[in-house]
C-alpha cells in the first residue's frame, strides 16, 4: 500500500519505532526521507536500509534538545521537499532518577518535541495549497498515568500525549492532522535495557505498520496494544489509593 505521505521527516530515525517508520515508508511510496538522529553508525544503517528501496535519503546528526539547530534543519529539509509528515520521535528513559537524568529526560521528551513539532507548524501553516500536512507526536502507553516505576519517563509522556490531543482540536480548522502516538513495549534501545516484565512485547516492525496505517486514517489517539491501553485507562479513572495499591504490586524497572 502506498503512503499517501511523500515526504517525511522522523526525528530519532537511528533504532525503534524510528528507524522502523523510516523502512516502513521507504517501502511504500515515499520520496524523500529526512532522518536525524545522535548515533552516526546506526543512522547511517537506516539510511543505507531505506536507500535500497529507492527513496532519496537525507540523513543529519541532530540532538533534539537543540531548538536553533532543529529548526534549521526542519526549514532545510521543507525547502528541498516541501514536508508532509513529521514524526517527532525522539525521547529518552530515565534510567535511576537522579537530578541528571530527570532534567535530561524531560528536556528530550518534552521539549524535543516541541523543539520539532512547532517549527514543523509555521511551515504548514504558511502553506496555502491542499498538501499533506500532519504530524505525528510519539507518547506512550506509560502516558496515560503517573508510575512509580518510572516517575520522570510516565510524566513526560503523559505532557506530550495531552498537548499533542489538545493540538489537534485546535487546529482542525487549519487541516492540519495531529496525532498521538502511545505504543505499548516495543523493541528499541530503551527496551532493551527493560528488566521488568513486558507484555504483549512486539517488534519494532509490526509497531510501524500499525503507527503508519492509523495516520493513513488520521486517526487522534494511536494507542496499542488494545489490551494494555484499556487496562492504562482503567487503572487512571481508578481512586488514587487504589491506583498506588496496584501499582506498588508491581515489579519495578531497575
Amino acid at each position: 500500500m502506498n503512503s499517501k505521505f511523500k515526504n517525511i521527516l522522523i526525528t530519532g530515525a537511528s533504532s525503534g519505532i524510528g528507524a522502523a517508520l523510516a523502512e516502513y515508508y521507504a517501502q511504500n511510496g515515499a520520496e524523500n526521507l529526512f532522518i536525524c538522529g545522535r548515533n552516526t553508525e546506526r543512522l547511517q544503517k537506516t539510511a543505507d536500509t531505506c536507500e535500497k528501496y529507492g527513496v532519496k535519503v537525507h540523513s543529519e546528526i541532530m540532538n533534539v534538545t537543540d531548538k536553533e539547530k532543529i529548526a534549521e534543519w526542519i526549514e532545510k529539509c521543507n525547502q528541498q521537499a516541501p514536508l508532509n509528515l513529521v514524526i517527532a520521535n525522539a525521547g529518552v528513559s530515565t534510567g535511576q532518577e537522579t537530578t541528571e537524568n530527570i532534567y535530561q529526560t524531560f528536556s528530550t521528551n518534552i521539549f524535543g518535541v516541541l523543539n520539532t513539532i512547532h517549527p514543523a507548524l509555521d511551515i504548514y501553516k504558511s502553506r496555502n495549497d491542499n498538501s499533506q500536512k500532519a504530524i505525528a507526536i510519539l507518547a506512550s502507553i506509560a502516558g496515560y498515568h503517573g508510575l512509580a516505576a518510572c516517575p520522570s519517563y510516565s510524566a513526560s509522556k503523559a505532557c506530550v500525549k495531552a498537548y499533542g490531543e489538545a493540538l489537534r482540536a485546535a487546529l482542525g480548522k487549519e487541516k492540519i492532522q495531529i496525532s498521538v502516538i502511545c505504543p505499548g513495549f516495543v523493541k528499541s534501545r530503551i527496551t532493551d535495557k527493560n528488566t521488568c516484565p513486558m507484555p504483549f512485547f512486539m517488534s519494532a516492525e509490526k509497531a510501524a505498520k500499525i503507527i503508519a496505517s492509523r495516520l493513513e486514517r488520521n486517526v487522534g489517539l494511536i494507542a496499542f496494544p488494545w489490551p494494555m491501553r484499556f487496562a492504562s485507562w482503567f487503572i487512571s479513572i481508578l481512586p488514587n489509593f487504589i491506583s498506588n495499591c496496584i501499582y506498588s504490586k508491581l515489579p519495578h524497572k531497575v
